[in-house]
């Protein structure tokens, strides 16, 4: 497969299949010419999928560039970047408007075993948007969090017993391990791109985002795709999530918004000068 020099179309060459009297030789070709076609056919599906994203605006990547990223990716350390070493998928919805609805891919990394920190892409491909964060707390950290601050907060236990939030590819076991210390967490989460209503640059303001709670939220079509896209049933995954347990003391009647709808505002107010900062140091 290659891509065609100035434009964005992928092109699969088909085998040559020259015409045999020969029964079986023919056969094979024909079973050889059905596979290409197949894999056309994934192919115009994908990008299908891919056309319905908003794509970002610029020049393509130059060769320069390119090989700069080379040498600063061999000689830079990364280290923060290097800790993710966890990758849940999930949904969440604009935290005044369920309807609005996008897949999540988080891209985690433990600080300590009560608070881990997460990238938020909007697919988990290479050329994936970042657009969010999500901070996750232990129970007994977010009990000491202001009363002010815990509706910014949502919980997971839902998430996890439904089977709507897993580690794509994670063997059952291992995954099983993992979620089960979700499930009793509490999480704050960040969007900075609108990518549901197709923006093609991170417009706006910073929006906070919800986690479903209950049956009955998921946007079905939503759910159906990534379901197939990652060849999981999420019903399936509820059955055998039935014994992991939440919090110790329950979900906090303050978290998730307070049951209530929560929306960002930006307003105007002074901005006192430099000069007026009285100085410390002459």
């Amino acid at each position: 497969m290659r891509s065609c020099v100035g434009c964005h179309v992928y092109c699969i060459p088909l085998p040559r299949v020259a015409l045999h009297a020969n029964a079986s030789s023919l056969s094979w070709q024909l079973k050889t010419l059905h596979g290409a076609l197949i894999s056309l056919n994934q192919l115009l599906s994908n990008h299908k999928a891919m056309s319905n994203h908003a794509q970002v605006p610029g020049e393509p990547t130059e060769t320069t560039t390119s090989l700069v990223e080379t040498a600063t990716g061999a000689i830079q350390g990364f280290r923060p970047i290097k800790q993710i070493h966890e990758h849940l998928c999930a949904f969440h919805f604009y935290g005044y408007d369920m309807t609005r609805q996008v897949e999540a891919h988080h891209f985690c990394a433990h600080q300590n075993e009560e608070m881990r920190q997460c990238l938020i892409y909007d697919t988990p491909e290479a050329d994936a948007k970042l657009i969010g964060l999500e901070y996750m707390i232990s129970e007994n950290l977010f009990l000491t969090l202001p009363d002010e601050e815990k509706p910014l907060w949502h919980s997971h236990l839902y998430e996890v017993k439904s089977g709507v939030l897993f580690m794509p590819r994670v063997p059952g076991p291992i995954e099983r391990h993992g979620l089960d210390k979700v499930c009793k967490t509490y999480g704050k989460t960040i969007h900075f791109w609108q990518v549901d209503k197709g923006d093609n640059l991170p417009l706006g303001l910073p929006q906070l985002m919800m986690a479903l709670t209950r049956d009955g939220q998921l946007d079905e079509e939503l759910g159906r795709d990534v379901e197939k896209r990652f060849g999981v049933s999420f019903e399936k995954e509820r059955v055998k999530r039935a014994e992991l347990t939440g919090p110790t003391h329950g979900i906090h009647p303050l978290a998730n918004g307070g049951g209530k709808g929560l929306i960002p505002k930006l307003r105007e107010v002074d901005c006192k000068p430099a000069d007026s900062v009285p100085r410390v140091f002459v």
